[in-house]
């Protein structure tokens, strides 16, 4: 399993997630991520999700 983070920020820069997401690959990963904001209702605040090798999986200004 592999360690993803997923940040998403307000629109003045303060963080709302900070999260580290275990997944098998890219895809699970960002399946997850977009569970967990749609779950929180922030999917449409900015957020990133970046693999352990430093890719940018998914992202919303």
């Amino acid at each position: 399993m592999k360690i993803y983070k997923l940040t998403c920020f307000e629109a003045t820069g303060e963080k709302i997630i900070d999260e580290a997401i275990e997944a098998k690959n890219d895809m699970e990963a960002k399946n997850k991520a977009e569970f967990l904001l749609n779950e929180k209702e922030i999917n449409n605040k900015t957020h990133r999700l970046v693999s352990p090798d430093g890719n940018l999986i998914l992202f919303k200004a």
